[in-house]
């Protein structure tokens, strides 16, 4: 019915998350169908994220530049807040309600998903809690591997007796924090507890 192109096309933006075959199909008909005002644009968009975003080295989120703006504004409050993903990150500085640094994983622990410590960076998370940060703040989901992840990360700073707080209300259990809305994680944020251990 359409070239291999076409299929090409449709097939890796049925990959993207949230997208299945019908969408991807609606999708690339509408990028195709109005090549100027909407695929060139972005087809250059993607190709300057391609060639300029890239992980920060600090924290592990996203940004054109190494260490990313958050790293780098000294304005920021000396926490930091853990988190799974860079969506959660986003999620979080798109509600405005936290002004201290992050530290993406890139994932929670997982023995039979084969993720460990090292694949999440908890090393350099270590290395990151000097004498300066007077708070981590884990933010992770809470899901089995988001508690053992966040069980595991308070054993491992309770020796630089640094608190460690949890997000509290409005985090529904096996939710995810990228999905919540800013009002719950404002309520979440502002009602944070200490870890018990």
């Amino acid at each position: 019915m359409t070239g291999p192109e076409i299929e090409t096309l449709i097939g890796l933006m049925a990959r993207l998350p949230g997208l299945g075959p019908r969408s991807a199909r609606r999708i690339a008909l509408r990028l195709l169908s109005e090549r100027e005002q909407r695929l060139l644009p972005l087809i250059g968009a993607l190709s300057v994220a391609a060639e300029r975003v890239r992980v920060c080295s600090v924290c592990g989120g996203l940004d054109s530049r190494d260490p990313c703006a958050i790293c780098g504004d000294p304005g920021r409050e000396p926490m930091i807040c853990v988190v799974e993903s860079v969506a959660d990150q986003w999620a979080l500085e798109r509600a405005s309600i936290y002004r201290g640094r992050y530290h993406v994983l890139g994932g929670l622990l997982s023995a039979i998903g084969g993720r460990g410590p090292e694949q999440l960076g908890v090393p350099k998370l270590m290395a990151r809690l000097d004498g300066s940060v007077r708070e981590v703040i884990l933010a992770l989901p809470a899901t089995v591997d988001g508690q053992s992840t966040a069980h595991y990360l308070t054993e491992r700073i309770k020796s630089f007796a640094i608190p460690v707080t949890r997000l509290a209300q409005g985090v529904p259990v096996g939710g995810s924090i990228e999905i919540l809305d800013e009002g719950t994680l404002a309520l979440a944020m502002s009602a944070r507890r200490a870890v018990p251990g």
